[in-house]
């Protein structure tokens, strides 16, 4: 059953303690929901990528901590954040680049050590009230992310197109998106005529997710293989390349899916500005470069298979990282809910905070 919030369907709900997550998987041929009610469920559909996108994830972790706070009540153990630490650390290794990750975490802990001296009972409905506060601040995030954004693309541009990679719509958030969050407030605006979509393998993110979110708000795209990019933006037809992040680096380096770098290189080459779009929950102002990034790997058969089916010699070595890292000087700019930074740097990264 769709679940629909802003107009947009829901990668995830939570309710009378159970995570209804979308199974994203199986998109855009089934819809499907899996319901989880402790947090190594939450956990496993996280790592297998059943909910992604860095902001969805990081409520995702937040309701996956909250179940294993029930649980404990449940055994009748004292609700204490170091009864919690093995659910904490089971969730907090599911996806490692992903900082929200953490960061959700990192805020359900410290809202438990603020209530240990309340009973049992109290302390549940505090970690509810701050999980649901998580998931209401991304909502808002989105939207002012969205207009920021929107507001950068000039209108009557001879370049009216836009182009974006991986899935950065309703699905990788608990909102409206951050980078397709924006394309939708510019084509609302009459800012664009449309948006190319790189297919953003080998997950396909872009030609399941993002092609499908925007044939339900009938905006304008054209999929395009990942390897089509270049001869995209020699078109001079874009104007932006726009992408979302799962790390920002303190000095304003970008890890994001795999293919972002390539595409900042050849923007620059091919004079489209390129920006990126994420909440301040994806700053990691403890991270000092791209270099000190985690790059998370995954399986060699996601490479070396399509749905299952062979397309590589049986055991061939395959590399396969899930993202790259973007150096801040190719981008143009970084839109959070704080505002702007134009070609971010450090300076321009610690205002956001300020």
């Amino acid at each position: 059953m769709f679940k629909w919030g802003l107009g947009l369907l829901k990668a995830l709900t939570y309710k009378e303690k159970k995570l209804h997550v979308l199974d994203q998987r199986l998109l855009p041929h089934r819809v499907e929901w899996l319901c989880c009610t402790d947090a190594t469920c939450v956990a496993k559909v996280i790592r297998e990528m059943a909910v992604r996108g860095a902001p969805a994830i990081g409520v995702a972790a937040a309701y996956g901590y909250l179940l294993a706070a029930h649980t404990a009540t449940a055994r009748g153990d004292e609700l204490t954040v170091a009864m919690l630490e093995p659910a904490y650390g089971e969730l907090a290794a599911a996806r490692p680049t992903a900082v929200n990750l953490v960061w959700a975490l990192d805020r359900m802990v410290a809202c438990l050590r603020k209530v240990e001296s309340l009973e049992s009972g109290q302390r549940l409905r505090r970690l509810t009230e701050e999980a649901r506060s998580i998931e209401a601040r991304d909502v808002e995030a989105n939207l002012a992310m969205s207009q920021l954004g929107a507001g950068l693309i000039e209108p009557g541009s001879e370049r009216s197109w836009v182009l974006t990679h991986c899935n950065t719509g309703a699905l990788a958030t608990a909102g409206q998106g951050t980078a397709l969050g924006v394309v939708r407030d510019a084509w609302a605006a009459g800012r664009l005529e449309g948006v190319y979509v790189d297919e953003t393998r080998p997950w396909l993110q872009g030609s399941r997710l993002t092609a499908w979110e925007l044939q339900q708000e009938s905006i304008p795209y054209r999929l395009i293989c990942d390897s089509a990019a270049a001869s995209v933006l020699a078109t001079g037809r874009v104007s932006w390349v726009i992408v979302g992040a799962d790390r920002v680096a303190a000095n304003g380096d970008v890890a994001n899916k795999i293919g972002t770098y390539s595409l900042a290189v050849l923007a620059r080459h091919h004079g489209v500005r390129f920006m990126v779009v994420a909440p301040r929950s994806t700053i990691d102002r403890n991270c000092p470069d791209g270099g000190a990034i985690e790059i998370e790997q995954r399986s060699g058969s996601e490479v070396s298979e399509i749905a299952g089916q062979p397309v590589a010699p049986e055991g061939v070595d395959v590399y396969n990282p899930a993202f790259d890292v973007t150096p801040a000087g190719l981008i143009d700019a970084l839109v959070t809910e704080a505002g702007v930074v134009r070609h971010p740097n450090r300076a321009g990264i610690v205002r956001l905070f300020d």
